[in-house]
């Protein structure tokens, strides 16, 4: 009946009717520092369900990323590795450009502190019954939560030593009743 390029033709021309129906869109903005001047070489990462694209700022501090479909979008804005901003819930429209500018600002966002577990080892190591537990250290090793236990004071056998005191220190070892 009808030939394959025919077909072939046919299928090919409805998609690109739905498409240009579907419409598509861009998303577009400048990158500026607190200063005001444009931010040349950012990485601005366009994210949707199922979609990623990074695109990079021009000299002027600008980005272009065309092509997209008409959805809600989330732009984050990359700098030496860093994310610096992000603007969430960007939705575009066919055929019209939706603009998303970022100017850095002078202050820092603030640090979040690095934690980690560690497994203390218990005092006399007999491996019976287990013993030892996991606490909550900082990156200078300083405990930071211990389920609500006091790491340090009176009921506690840990002593903190810094700094000189450390090559003065004297440990006292006493052979006890085995308790």
């Amino acid at each position: 009946m009808f030939s394959k390029s025919f077909i072939l033709s046919f299928v090919g021309s409805l998609l690109v009717t739905f498409t240009v129906c579907g419409g598509t869109s861009v998303l577009e903005g400048v990158v500026k520092d607190p200063s005001g001047r444009p931010v040349k070489g950012a990485d601005v990462r366009i994210e949707a369900k199922n979609f990623s694209k990074v695109v990079k700022t021009d000299a002027n501090g600008r980005y272009v990323c065309n092509g997209l479909g008409v959805a809600t979008y989330k732009a984050t804005l990359v700098i030496s590795g860093q994310v610096k901003a992000s603007i969430a819930n960007a939705k575009t429209e066919a055929g019209k450009p939706t603009q998303l500018n970022f100017k850095l600002t002078g202050q820092a966002a603030p640090t979040k502190k690095h934690t980690h577990m560690v497994f203390m080892r218990p005092d006399i190591d007999t491996h019976i019954g287990g013993g030892g537990s996991w606490v909550e250290v900082d990156d200078n090793g300083n405990i930071v939560n211990n389920n609500g236990r006091s790491n340090t004071g009176a009921n506690s056998n840990v002593t903190t030593v810094t700094g000189t005191a450390v090559q003065q220190m004297k440990i006292n070892v006493k052979a006890g009743s085995g308790n």
